[in-house]
């Protein structure tokens, strides 16, 4: 049986598979905007102007696989090195057991092993080293030389990601660039981005800064209207962590 020929190139081109997700979770963000679902509310219009797309920052949550020293100033025997992070969430601690810390930043993972060891310690001086973790990165996708997921070392701009990801292709929709961004656990920031405008007039002071887990897209089709707010949930099937 012959395979026609969008099929072939989707059987060769996995990675083509993540813009038919996008158009998805962009129909379903627009169609949410002409049919409010009751089960879905999006933030108030006071949340969404205090909202700075390029602005905002957020402290790394421990992840599986990420990987900490511990150590006590006071009572050097319980210090650990090397500590992991197990694939439920969980780390195994001297004295105190098990204890879940995924989803927590390194303050809030400190006051959790304060108040773990202070059953057993009076007032424990802890501090909490990183030692491997999800190194910052961006996905670029879409109409691109090599889409595929980076490291994000230093300031990159937008049209900095682009070269990066080996520039635009002759199908590339230069006016409408998408720029995805976690806004917090419930919402993803939309904004497009007209880089041919910016290219031709030289001005670049709106090539925003990507922050760690942007994720960049380059339409082919043109893109006239999308949400500038919608639920997470509409982006999970892409924003599951790359192997």
């Amino acid at each position: 049986m012959r395979i026609p020929r969008k099929s072939r190139t989707l059987a060769t081109r996995p990675v083509l598979l993540i813009p038919v997700l996008l158009y998805a979770a962009v129909s379903a963000c627009l169609a949410q905007q002409v049919v409010p679902s009751p089960a879905v509310t999006q933030p108030a219009a006071s949340t969404a102007s205090n909202v700075q797309f390029q602005s905002r920052t957020t402290r790394y949550k421990i992840a599986p696989g990420d990987s900490f020293d511990l150590n006590f100033d006071l009572s050097p025997e319980f210090n650990q090195t090397g500590v992991a992070v197990q694939p439920d969430g969980f780390v195994t601690l001297r004295a105190v057991g098990d204890i879940r810390v995924q989803g927590q930043t390194v303050p809030e993972l400190t006051q959790t092993l304060r108040s773990a060891y202070s059953k057993i310690l009076n007032d424990p001086i802890i501090s909490v080293v990183l030692k491997d973790f999800e190194k910052p990165y961006f996905v670029a996708d879409g109409q691109l030389g090599k889409p595929g997921k980076y490291d994000l070392r230093g300031d990159v701009t937008l049209t900095q990601a682009i070269a990066i990801a080996g520039g635009f292709t002759d199908a590339s929709k230069h006016s409408q660039v998408l720029l995805f961004r976690k806004v917090s656990d419930q919402w993803m920031e939309a904004k497009i981005i007209n880089v041919k405008k910016m290219e031709k007039t030289g001005n670049l002071k709106e090539d925003p800064l990507l922050h760690p887990g942007d994720m960049l897209f380059v339409p082919k089709n043109t893109l006239s209207k999308i949400d500038h707010f919608f639920p997470t949930a509409s982006m999970g099937t892409f924003f599951q962590p790359m192997p």
